[in-house]
């Protein structure tokens, strides 16, 4: 059972699906649980399967206090890079609650801070915090529901699969058929781009 930080009800968790990924959206959540909040399954989202995701999305949905997600599309990650568009991305989460909350526990080592909020940031906090790993769940599932619809468009790059992380499958797609409005062009789509020596 994961901790939790103080009393639930006072505390905001948050956290972002799809940092490293070449196309998409990064996406963020941003949950308050109630204090008795308990569930056997909850843990960081990348250590569960996408069965047991998909069944804790509506529970978490249910039963959290209140709940928010975010996506960033891939033009503005380009624009702010993507540590900017995912801290934006969970500020943004915060921002839509509807709770007296004033603290938020941040999954990671970076974030900004937020008038009228105070905050921590967390290493690994996804598998340690009820809040963290709730809102892990959520951009996890909220972002792969985007790209299953984006598979739909582009079905070559096979995002119903990989989400858009840096595959060999989505890297062989990306030379064979080039990148989408949706891939974030300040990445590096593959791995021989050199840089443009002057």
């Amino acid at each position: 059972m994961l901790k939790k930080f103080h009393i639930s009800k006072n505390e905001i968790g948050t956290d972002e699906a799809g940092r490293g990924c070449l196309a998409g959206p990064v996406t963020a959540a941003a949950v308050v649980l109630p204090e008795k909040f308990k569930n056997s399954l909850l843990n960081d989202s990348k250590k569960i399967s996408e069965i047991k995701r998909f069944t804790l999305k509506p529970i978490i949905e249910d039963l959290a206090l209140c709940y928010a997600v975010t996506h960033i599309e891939p033009l503005i990650i380009d624009d702010i890079n993507i540590l900017n568009a995912s801290i934006l991305a969970m500020q943004k989460s915060v921002l839509k609650l509807d709770t007296a909350a004033k603290h938020i526990i941040v999954d990671g080592n970076r974030f900004k801070p937020m008038e009228n909020y105070t905050y921590d940031c967390i290493i690994k906090g996804d598998s340690k915090y009820m809040s963290i790993a709730a809102a892990s769940i959520l951009a996890k599932t909220y972002r792969d529901e985007v790209m299953n619809l984006l598979h739909e468009e582009f079905p070559m790059y096979n995002w119903k699969q990989n989400k858009g992380y840096p595959t060999k499958e989505h890297r062989a797609a990306i030379r064979k058929y080039g990148i989408t409005k949706y891939h974030r062009k300040s990445f590096k789509q593959l791995p021989e781009q050199l840089e443009l020596k002057i």
